[in-house]
């Protein structure tokens, strides 16, 4: 079992001590150096510089440290201070250890297959969410196609899927934490590192000769290795707090060209946002990098559940919806920052000045992460598929077409028939979000069409509503 409690115990003897994650058992071990075959050369070095032929050992102080479900021991120093020596030594007496330096991956499987094999659909989605892998066309990729961040990233989220299963979850070891990351993303990862380690009960072992992400990481026990035996131990409790980055960043208002630099970063393929009423940029500081967009928009005419939690306060009532409401069209967050608490400090913020009274929202990704219920939005349901919606579907089944197949946008390039069928659906997409629905369609490519159509069948997003607080009296 893991230990129940943090015990910190350092005594300057020549002996290499790294207690495991189970109660408080020590595991004596002396590290020798690895025999060399001695040359010219080395003896030439060893005269020169005074040091023994045979090679200087290497010591650890003797150190015992027990680490609770939960809990993050952080061994820190540069590097050849003996980081990974002591995490190698853990992972050998640790039979329940899971180092992400060794994490595989099938080379067939996509990553929503490859993490949490044997968990719940989403439940590996909320994983890869959390391990700042949010994007659902990421998912469908497999590891070799990431790049160096985001391999990272999925050998984290695959090692916690691991760690996590069971009664008694397992030790999660992690060398060169973060290291080849920008270091705004590795901030990140270590804060969500935190959360998952505190939220899933997680014991986490890693290393870094990176300080700056130990503000984020909070470690209940910091080993700071120096060399040559020298080390100092000290514990630390947990306090609540944002993100660091969060204290950096600015809010200023947009314009809907604004959203182009981040229209790649969702996984919605349509530009499409509606009559924009307002856009906010989440800024690094006065001048520099945007790294987050709110766009609000004037919503549909029409929505069931609207009606339903507003007792149909805008029924047959278009001017009334105007003056009253917008809907949070596009959120999107710089992948670095993504899974860190950023983006429902954003939307929270950006709320009241939409404007309205109300705003409502459409998140596919609402069943997943609780962003928008974070920030103060209430959870009203999940969206039917309207009736007309559905007929279209039906139509599409009958010519034998599936829009979630590979070739779909190929078949709607060169059958004439499945392509009036698209078309008429995403006309009427058009219709009740900006008008003018006919026109709009013949401007589209029949792949965009494909892509808007398999966008809209597809999608089972969850409604969210905001009103805002009224004033009080003084």
């Amino acid at each position: 079992m893991v230990g129940a409690s943090v015990q910190v115990v350092a005594k300057p003897i020549k002996a290499a001590e790294v207690l495991k994650a189970v109660d408080s058992v020590q595991l004596g071990c002396s590290l020798e150096p690895a025999s060399v075959k001695q040359s010219s050369r080395t003896a030439a070095v060893a005269r020169y510089f005074g040091v023994p032929v045979a090679g200087a050992k290497v010591v650890l102080a003797d150190l015992e440290v027990s680490i609770a479900p939960g809990e993050i021991v952080a061994f820190v120093g540069p590097s050849g201070s003996g980081k990974s020596t002591a995490l190698n030594l853990l992972e050998a007496q640790c039979p329940r250890s899971h180092n992400i330096s060794r994490m595989t991956f099938p080379s067939n499987r996509a990553l929503i297959d490859a993490v949490s094999p044997r968990a719940s659909l989403s439940e590996a989605m909320s994983t890869l969410s959390q391990c700042a892998l949010g994007e659902a066309h990421l998912w469908m990729r497999n590891y070799a196609e990431l790049s160096d961040g985001e391999k990272f990233r999925a050998r984290l989220a695959r090692a916690i899927g691991f760690a996590s299963e069971g009664t008694a979850p397992g030790l999660l070891i992690i060398d060169e934490f973060a290291s080849g990351l920008h270091r705004r993303a590795a901030k990140a990862i270590a804060y969500n590192l935190r959360k998952l380690a505190t939220r899933r009960g997680l014991a986490v072992a890693l290393a870094t000769n990176n300080d700056d992400v130990l503000s984020d990481l909070q470690p209940n026990v910091r080993v700071q290795l120096r060399g040559d035996g020298e080390l100092d131990v000290s514990a630390h409790s947990l306090k609540s707090r944002a993100a660091s980055i969060w204290r950096r960043l600015r809010i200023e208002r947009g314009t809907r060209r604004d959203y182009d630099a981040f229209a790649r970063m969702h996984y919605r393929t349509s530009d499409e946002l509606g009559f924009v009423s307002k856009v906010f940029i989440l800024r690094d500081g006065d001048r520099g990098e945007p790294l987050g967009i709110c766009v609000y928009s004037h919503g549909p005419a029409k929505l069931a559940l609207r009606n339903q939690a507003t007792e149909g306060r805008y029924t047959r009532d278009l001017r009334r919806l105007n003056r009253e409401m917008r809907i949070l069209r596009r959120l999107v967050i710089h992948p670095d920052l993504r899974g860190c608490g950023i983006a429902h400090r954003f939307v929270r913020k950006t709320l009241p000045l939409a404007g309205t009274k109300f705003v409502e929202c459409l998140a596919s990704m609402g069943a997943v992460n609780p962003v928008f219920e974070k920030a103060g939005m209430q959870k009203i349901g999940v969206c039917k598929t309207p009736a007309k919606r559905q007929r279209v579907v039906d139509e599409v089944n009958a010519l034998g077409a599936d829009p979630m197949s590979a070739d779909f946008e190929d078949q709607v390039c060169r059958r004439p028939r499945l392509r009036s069928a698209v078309s008429g659906l995403v006309a009427q997409w058009y219709e009740a979000t900006t008008a003018g629905g006919e026109s709009r369609v013949e401007r589209q490519s029949p792949r965009m069409l494909a892509r808007l159509f398999r966008n809209l069948v597809g999608s089972k997003p969850v409604y969210y509503l905001w009103e805002r607080p009224k004033r009080k009296l003084s």
